[in-house]
């Protein structure tokens, strides 16, 4: 893994005096530090900031001409006693957003009689609309569909609702399609400038702007305040993991502030009794925003997850029967507590499966698995990729009990797929990267660094192959590495409650204003301790976590930290550095860190310009593309001048030079590869040869003449195979004859293009090592070493 160090720029001394007014018991040093490197460079940018009161929101009429449609058409419903179907999603930012709408439209629409909702099961169907649900929903006498979270993309289950004679509002804000959707109206912040304030609203927050516009079109009508949705929104918001900017900041802030007071107030005073049940079981208080991405919103997304179906979520967050909702508190609470065994599982799983791929030549991870349960693998796809650097996807190939009857809208079976999550690092954009091989995929949808989509089983080999090939040829060969960047270096002095204060002043954070992450060097790790959680009823539950004291030379007195999902023998000896946030436990009633990684510190090499040299930098030499000849032969370093297709060719070789204490020079050049198709024809006249003078061949001879390596070869002989060849071995020779091939057309392409595709592959590898910079070689792996990171 490598680590960075972000790059300070010290803020004006006058900026600094201006924070420290906001955290007068600090020197507000560190919080100035980051709020000018996010672009917070003056004080009245600070101050809107930091107070939600300062801040002038976007009025919902900047949807403009879409909004003004949608109006019409609710009043329309309005007047006409229509039915209306809320169509939800079953994530936290689908069902927060249900439940505004069921709220919100429900001071203009009569709950269940005139307002329905629809939510799809998580472990049966899709993100988005579907044709049975349609059904149904046409059947209740529906004449309008609001959806939420979802919906921009599905088209013919639009259109097919148009048919039976329902309309579509859309509120969503995944990525558009090419064309408008065939709907009423279209409410999406992807329509508007990128550097609009509403254009990173997630879900929920689309929503509660139709709520507004209709409490502004109709404010006579409602009779609980809007504000009494903000709790709602904020939940769905922080959940989703939107950038916090914006609209999308001043809503969450809001909304934080909304789950505060609730939180103090009796639970028989509480308007969201379900809100308040989950924080005492997850031992929050709701003020922070980490209450609501480590508490409310893995509760809320457990629930899908685990049982599939998630309606009674929205009754959760709208009821205000306590002891009813008090029960369904403590039923999402067993859900989640299920969810976390179920993902350790499934990690444990991937990683065996993974430890037998080669990560240097793979660009995207597409793993799959008949035994997964659907539910969990877009958290641990998103662990991977963290872990590895790479987009992830992870597929369920389970059988599941369904209909497979055909029906009006689609007159053939619906066919056994394979269903999965993908998530993505380092600013891939996984949903374009999916999208070009859609004609592979039986359904996706998402965003560019999350989505889920559906394929055939048999098209998983093709998938995979081509989603790699593509990723390789646009990163034209950078190297994709784990990443982890600390933003400020402090110790352990440092750490306690006014520096968390401090810190504080950027909350809410998300993306685009990540929680500040600390850099402690040299420290010590002591008393470090495992075990497993216990759920609210006392149960132990099969996940990790280790508590331990840090302790550095600053301070003689240590400080709390707590490691989730990781066992205390993991926390290496002796000296470290580590980074990690600064957080405050309402249950424990402390100040503590929460560790995100570790390594010791003899082998640290932090650089402010992300390259990370190591221990290794003196050990090799780069003498590519170079005449290593004319250089300074005084060296003893051992010389490599074959171009490797394999990180453990150069690991080996390296594994060597420690043993011998010498030096590595890396001394290849640029090799002059041959059209794979030629080669094949070599490789063909060679047989042919080969076959009429009845003369023998070493591997190595058929290495040298077509340039290959030896897996590239066992290809090669495969094709040879399936045109007719016959290739015997004898002692260390080839022998090669030939007999009328007995093989389709089809298989003897289908093995010759695998030929050719390995020879692409090992090219391309060999064209990535001779260009690769040496600082990617240098911080790739442990080289052997065992070294922790």
């Amino acid at each position: 893994m490598q680590w960075t160090l972000a790059k300070t720029e010290e803020p004006p001394d006058w900026f600094i005096q201006i924070v420290k007014q906001y955290t007068p018991a600090s020197s507000g040093k560190y919080a100035a530090q980051l709020l000018w490197k996010r672009g917070i460079k003056d004080e009245q940018t600070l101050a809107a900031f930091t107070n939600y009161k300062i801040y002038q929101p976007a009025s919902p009429c900047e949807f403009g001409a879409e909004m003004h449609l949608a109006m019409e058409r609710l009043q329309q419903a309005r007047n006409n006693n229509e039915k209306i179907a809320i169509w939800g999603d079953f994530d936290a930012d689908g069902i927060t957003a249900t439940a505004v709408l069921w709220d919100g439209l429900g001071q203009f629409f009569s709950q269940n009689s005139q307002l329905t909702y629809y939510i799809p099961n998580r472990l049966k169907e899709s993100h988005g609309l579907n044709y049975p649900g349609i059904d149904s929903l046409n059947q209740q006498g529906c004449k309008l569909i609001v959806t939420c979270d979802t919906g921009s993309t599905n088209i013919s289950e639009i259109t097919y609702a148009q048919q039976l004679g329902i309309d579509v509002i859309v509120t969503d804000h995944h990525t558009l399609p090419e064309q408008r959707p065939p709907v009423t109206a279209i409410i999406n912040p992807r329509y508007l400038p990128s550097e609009h304030p509403l254009f990173h609203l997630s879900g929920v927050a689309v929503a509660f702007k139709l709520v507004e516009a209709l409490y502004q079109t109709l404010p006579d009508v409602p009779q609980e305040p809007l504000g009494n949705l903000l709790d709602l929104v904020a939940v769905g918001l922080i959940a989703d993991l939107v950038q916090l900017s914006g609209d999308c900041r001043y809503l969450a802030q809001l909304g934080i502030q909304r789950l505060q007071a609730e939180s103090k107030q009796p639970a028989t005073a509480q308007r969201r009794p379900g809100v308040g049940r989950l924080l005492e079981l997850c031992q929050r208080t709701g003020d922070r925003p980490t209450d609501i991405s480590f508490g409310l919103g893995p509760r809320i997304n457990a629930v899908s997850r685990i049982q599939g179906d998630a309606n009674f979520c929205v009754e959760l967050l709208t009821s205000r029967d306590i002891k009813y909702c008090h029960q369904l508190a403590e039923m999402a609470e067993l859900a989640n507590t299920r969810r976390k065994s179920l993902q350790k599982d499934v990690q444990g799983q991937v990683a065996a499966k993974l430890s037998q791929l080669d990560l240097s030549t793979t660009s995207v991870i597409v793993l799959e698995d008949s035994q997964w349960p659907a539910g969990v693998l877009g958290l641990v796809a998103g662990q991977v990729a963290q872990e590895t650097g790479r987009p992830t996807i992870l597929l369920s190939t389970e059988e599941r009990t369904q209909d497979t009857t055909p029906t009006p809208y689609s007159p053939l079976p619906t066919p056994l797929l394979a269903r999965g999550s993908a998530r993505s690092v380092n600013s891939v954009d996984l949903y374009q990267l999916v999208k070009k091989q859609s004609h592979l995929l039986h359904s996706f949808g998402g965003h560019p660094f999350a989505a889920g989509l559906s394929l055939l089983p048999e098209n998983i080999p093709l998938f995979t192959e081509a989603i790699n090939q593509q990723l390789r040829q646009s990163l034209g060969g950078t190297t994709l590495s784990p990443t982890v960047q600390a933003d400020v270096i402090v110790t352990v002095a440092d750490l306690g409650k006014e520096l968390f204060l401090e810190l504080k002043l950027l909350e809410p954070c998300g993306m685009g204003n990540p929680v500040p992450k600390l850099l402690i060097e040299n420290c010590l790790f002591e008393n470090p301790w495992h075990r497993n959680q216990q759920d609210w009823q006392g149960k132990k539950v099969q996940y990790i976590k280790t508590d331990f004291q840090i302790r550095d030379d600053s301070t003689k007195s240590s400080f709390p930290g707590v490691w989730w999902g990781h066992y205390k023998d993991e926390l290496p000896p002796g000296r470290c550095d580590c980074i990690a946030e600064l957080d405050y436990n309402t249950y424990k009633k402390r100040y503590e860190i929460r560790l995100i990684a570790v390594r010791t510190a003899a082998d640290s090499a932090l650089a402010g310009t992300g390259e990370s040299y190591g221990v290794f930098a003196e050990k090799i030499l780069d003498w590519r593309n170079q005449d290593y000849s004319k250089l300074n032969t005084d060296h003893s370093a051992l010389v490599i001048c074959d171009c490797p297709t394999h990180w453990d060719d150069l690991r080996l070789w390296f594994q060597r030079c420690l043993h011998n204490n010498q030096q590595l020079a890396i001394a290849w050049t640029k090799p002059n590869h041959q059209p794979p198709q030629e080669i094949w024809i070599t490789l063909v006249g060679m047989a042919k040869y080969l076959s009429r003078t009845h003369q023998l061949v070493t591997r190595l001879q058929l290495l040298e003449k077509l340039g290959i390596r030896d897996q590239t070869l066992f290809w090669g002989i495969a094709a040879l195979k399936s045109v007719g060849f016959t290739v015997t071995r004898q002692d260390r020779d080839f022998q090669i004859t030939w007999h009328p091939s007995t093989e389709s057309e089809d298989i003897a392409n289908a093995a010759i293009e695998k030929f050719l595709a390995a020879i692409k592959e090992e090219q391309f590898q060999q064209n990535y090592f001779a260009q690769v910079p040496l600082s990617t070689i240098l911080g790739t792996g442990d080289w052997g070493l065992g070294i922790r990171d």
